[in-house]
């Protein structure tokens, strides 16, 4: 194969030009493309839309026989129905959670309480005033809540959860 056709693994580390904190080399933030919307199978439509728009405050926005976009201030998700038998194995390729910042204590809060209501809290951890609230969706997949009163990066926190498993 050659050098130019070989996949970007084969051929070494990736490279960096920004600085740690993500500055290029006038300092501004390096431009590159940002998340617009997360797609989860789920088994069943209406129940994980009901599920995620009380949870993380989204609305539907479209809605099609298998499918729906739920949208909000925080980000946005697709929803798409594979029916009762499909399958999702932690540990398998693919997203493994889908981890949302709280719009403050108040909201972190809250989505405590729903998660909790609804048997589906598995547990909220604060370390260095980092507070991660942990459930499931009804299809049992991971969503995480976190919040920093700093405003601070959360990405250590997502981090640490990563490598926990």
């Amino acid at each position: 194969m050659p050098p130019e056709a070989e996949p970007p693994a084969a051929q070494g580390s990736p490279q960096t030009t920004a600085s740690p904190d993500g500055a290029g080399a006038t300092g501004a933030p390096a431009a590159g493309p940002r998340l617009v919307v997360v797609v989860v199978f789920v088994r069943d439509l209406e129940e994980s839309a009901a599920f995620y728009c009380g949870l993380l405050r989204l609305s539907v926005v479209t809605r099609e026989s298998t499918a729906l976009v739920l949208s909000g201030p925080g980000g946005a998700m697709v929803l798409r129905s594979i029916g009762p038998r499909g399958e999702h194995a932690l540990g398998a390729v693919g997203v493994q959670y889908s981890c949302w910042a709280a719009a403050g204590s108040a909201d972190l809060r809250r989505c405590e309480r729903y998660l909790d209501e609804r048997d589906a809290l598995v547990e909220t951890n604060t370390v260095d005033g980092r507070t991660v609230v942990e459930g499931r969706d009804p299809d049992g997949l991971p969503v995480m809540v976190m919040y920093s009163p700093d405003g601070g990066d959360l990405s250590g926190e997502i981090m640490r959860r990563v490598y926990a498993w």
